[in-house]
């Protein structure tokens, strides 16, 4: 399987992985190799029952299949971090070959206003990944991967495309956009951006304060309606 350029052998336990997969599989010789045991499949299941238990959701038991993908996922993000790459929590969309990747805290909404962009630009638009993007921080600039782990929509697309910027998403009546300082918005950055638990700390920090200094940073207070999208659109682009 290829995730931003780079290719690993994956041995799985379940029929369903390889389909879950099925748009990310090639021929390519592998970099690395991944494979999932009764160890990791307890982990993941483990660490989501903490995460749900510090933002105040409802514990879940999930299934082994769908915990083995997480447990690929992992291991992709450790992977592909030592090459400037971070998997990061947000909806990325992307309209006439430009990405634009938004992110909020669980529920804020983030999915809703992606639809938008999709209701107004139509066959424009392209779902890059409703859920867990990949950021490539290159010399030429940003670089939006798609990804196979979109969440519970299932909309992602196997594309790269340039990321013209970071919108974090609040609710409100009105729709509002505005630029944001890199101070006000590292906190939300390191909070979505996956950490590397077989990393050192500073690295992360390091890594995520690059891209808060290299992508434009915005702050978009907006409601539910078609509006919302073009307000962010033409100032983001």
């Amino acid at each position: 399987m290829k995730i931003a350029g780079h290719t690993a052998k994956i041995t799985s336990g379940f029929e369903s992985t390889p389909q879950y997969f099925k748009s990310y599989l090639c021929e390519d010789p592998p970099e690395f190799s991944i494979t999932v045991t009764r160890e990791n499949i307890d982990f993941e299941q483990a660490d989501l029952l903490e995460e749900a238990q510090r933002d105040g959701f409802r514990p879940r038991v999930f299934t082994d299949p769908f915990l083995e993908r997480a447990a690929i996922q992992r291991a992709f993000a450790e992977y592909l971090f030592d090459y400037g790459i971070l998997l990061f929590h947000g909806s990325a969309i992307a309209v006439d070959g430009e990405g634009y990747l938004f992110t909020a805290h669980s529920g804020t909404g983030k999915s809703t206003h992606t639809r938008l962009w999709r209701q107004v630009f139509g066959d424009r638009a392209v779902m890059v990944n409703d859920d867990k993007p990949f950021l490539e921080l290159r010399a030429d600039g940003i670089w939006l991967h798609g990804s196979p782990w979109s969440g519970k929509h299932g909309l992602d697309t196997n594309i790269c495309v340039p990321l013209k910027g970071i919108c974090v998403l609040e609710r409100g009546e009105e729709n509002r956009i505005r630029p944001a300082s890199r101070e006000e918005t590292l906190p939300m950055l390191q909070k979505q951006a996956y950490a590397p638990i077989s990393k050192d700390c500073s690295a992360f920090l390091t890594l995520v304060d690059t891209l808060s200094r290299q992508i434009p940073l915005w702050k978009l207070t907006c409601n539910r309606q078609p509006e919302a999208a073009l307000t962010a659109w033409e100032a983001m682009r």
